[in-house]
């Protein structure tokens, strides 16, 4: 019988064998990485472009002003029939003003069936290059399974909009709901200690009622109907129908049903909103017709928009050694470093300081899509703004789908604010949240008991209500945040007090209002924004290049960023841990509402206030 090895020895083999797994391990994570690096190195190898093919014009998921730079997922994306989740605004928009001026394009393609998401202000810039190819006598060709409100407002740009024989145009009108929690925190026994300055500040009401204020109720239908009449003009003006059409079509959709025995497609063509009925087939044998067959796809020969994108910046000689650096806020205003779905604080003003210490750059243009967030990291965001005009170098804000509250906070010191006149901005106000979970605790047998050697000791834990005085200086706080900032815009936009006050206490403008009330200089999107800074800082088309700066988000982050970037605040994590009940629900949904708010000092700028736009 074999004589059992003594228990050193195997704990040395257990020790050995663990070195060796993490060391095949290291080994398998290595080559992964390298063939990341290889593929994204083959990558930079553009395409050429040939003669006669049509610009394929087709987005994948949401429309975004900045993708991040994520090889890890894009690499894994090659093994699978996985498609992009993101579509760069401004690969979309460059590509298409480019092949305006392109010999080798005598068309555009426009599928629309996979854009998932996008503002209508970057909608809007995505139409106007449409637009500007179609002045230059090139037709634009749309294609539809069916057309959501968001694709419609693209494909009516077309010369020639076809839908499927069982498709539609679906066209409904903006609207802003969002679930009210009132009743489940009593229910609970959680109490939302709100502090807010503005009767418009809407962003608390979710926590306090259980609808819509009659102030949030105005303010709402003032903007979303400045944005669908912006839609229906818009829409009207390039189908040479009236600035109702829209209007026209959702109201007679009834009628007109009944008309058609059911056909949306019939009813969409005799509105005018398409001009023909067909398969994808029948429109990929017409487009053969204009251009020529791509025997290897089956299908009319085309460029898709990146590949021409990168083809182009591939062909593009250095126009100087000027740059304009662009700076992107994207998403919640978070403090700390953020992610990719959210713009920290840290990071957005750690790149605005590597702009201001590089000689090269001469100006920066602000590009801000955020509903806001933090105060603290919106401060230290504007406070990289003033230090770049300190330093001599222009700062031109523009704003894209929305630039409320914190996204305006960022904005308001630059030399000039642009948006378009759909961008959602305003919401100048602040308020703090503060949950408490001490009566829920209570209900499970869990009390909470102690001393401090002050009022204020331990006044802020979760599991103890809030005392008056600590409900009195959080006030006061507040407050005093919301005279900074009203001061802060009156300064930047050389407004008196008193007028921004009356203008702000929370309330959302669309932009075409914010140009009218003095918090907006112009309007126009990012093109318009670009050529206003380079006049700014005295450059001429051609002498410079425009440096998007990006965070340095290093491969293995991204690669696990799944494993280990998950937040989640105390206060969602101990709702997630209460039993489970007919609340459970809404205990999860609150907990993930109140989850975004991590700012040091509980002090937010945040608006609630993006427009569903119908669709997915």
């Amino acid at each position: 019988m074999k004589e059992p090895r003594p228990l050193i020895v195997r704990l040395f083999s257990w020790i050995w064998t663990l070195i060796v797994f993490c060391f095949r391990a290291i080994v398998v994570i290595s080559l992964i990485f390298v063939g990341i690096a290889i593929w994204a190195g083959s990558r930079n190898q553009a395409p050429a472009i040939e003669n006669n093919v049509a610009l394929a014009v087709i987005p994948f998921g949401e429309i975004s002003d900045q993708v991040a730079n994520d090889q890890s997922r894009a690499f894994l994306r090659q093994f699978s029939d996985a498609k992009p989740d993101q579509t760069p605004l401004r690969t979309l928009v460059d590509a298409i003003e480019a092949a305006a001026s392109d010999s080798r394009i005598p068309s555009i393609v426009v599928k629309l069936d996979d854009m998932a998401g996008a503002g209508l202000p970057q909608l809007e810039e995505i139409a106007l290059a449409l637009r500007h190819f179609r002045a230059t006598g090139k037709p634009v060709y749309a294609y539809g399974d069916s057309y959501d409100q968001r694709q419609y407002f693209l494909a009516s740009q077309a010369d020639e909009i076809s839908l499927d024989p069982y498709g539609a145009v679906l066209l409904e009108g903006f609207s802003v709901y969002t679930n009210y929690f009132k009743d489940a925190l009593d229910k609970l026994g959680v109490e939302v200690n709100i502090f807010r300055v503005g009767e418009f500040k809407s962003a608390v009401e979710p926590y306090e009622r259980n609808d819509m204020s009659a102030e949030a109720r105005t303010a709402n239908q003032a903007w979303l109907g400045d944005l669908w009449s912006l839609y229906g003009t818009a829409v009207g003006d390039a189908r040479k129908l009236t600035p109702d059409a829209a209007n026209r079509y959702v109201a007679g959709m009834s009628a007109g049903l009944e008309k058609h025995k059911g056909d949306l497609a019939a009813y969409a063509l005799e509105a005018g909103l398409v001009t023909q009925i067909e398969t994808q087939a029948s429109f990929r044998k017409r487009m053969i017709e204009r251009v020529g067959e791509d025997p290897q796809h089956g299908s009319f020969r085309q460029i898709d928009a990146a590949s021409y994108h990168a083809a182009i910046q591939a062909e593009k000689a250095a126009g100087g050694s000027a740059q304009v650096a662009v700076v992107v806020v994207q998403g919640e205003i978070v403090d700390g470093e953020g992610d990719e779905t959210s713009a920290g604080g840290d990071t957005i003003a750690s790149l605005l300081d590597d702009a201001r210490r590089e000689d090269a750059v001469k100006a920066v243009l602000l590009r801000v899509n955020s509903p806001g967030g933090s105060v603290f990291a919106s401060e230290k965001i504007r406070r990289g703004v003033l230090a770049l005009q300190a330093a001599g170098k222009p700062v031109i804000a523009s704003m894209s789908t929305l630039a409320a509250s914190g996204g305006y906070w960022v904005s308001m010191d630059a030399d000039q604010i642009w948006a378009e006149p759909t961008t959602i901005t305003g919401s100048i106000g602040i308020f703090g949240l503060i949950p408490t979970i001490a009566e829920p605790l209570n209900k499970l047998g869990v009390h909470t008991d102690g001393v401090g050697t002050t009022p204020l000791a331990g006044a802020f834990r979760i599991d103890r209500p809030l005392g008056p005085e600590v409900k009195t200086l959080f006030q006061l706080q507040i407050e005093k945040g919301y005279r900074n900032f009203i001061e802060g815009v009156a300064k930047g936009r050389e407004l008196p007090v008193a007028q921004v006050d009356s203008i702000a206490r929370g309330r959302v403008w669309s932009g075409k209002a914010a140009k009218e009330l003095g918090l907006v200089d112009s309007l126009g999107g990012f093109p318009e924004a670009e050529a206003a800074i380079a006049e700014l800082a005295g450059l001429t088309p051609g002498s410079y290049q425009l440096n998007e700066l990006q965070p340095d988000r290093d491969l293995f982050k991204q690669f696990f960023g799944d494993l280990f970037g998950a937040r989640q605040s105390g206060f969602a994590a101990l709702l997630d841990a209460l039993p489970a009940t007919g609340l459970a629900g809404s205990a999860k949904a609150l907990g993930t509402a109140i989850s975004r708010f991590d700012d040091p000092q509980r002090v937010y700028a945040y608006c609630f206030c993006t427009p569903q736009l119908g669709g997915r």
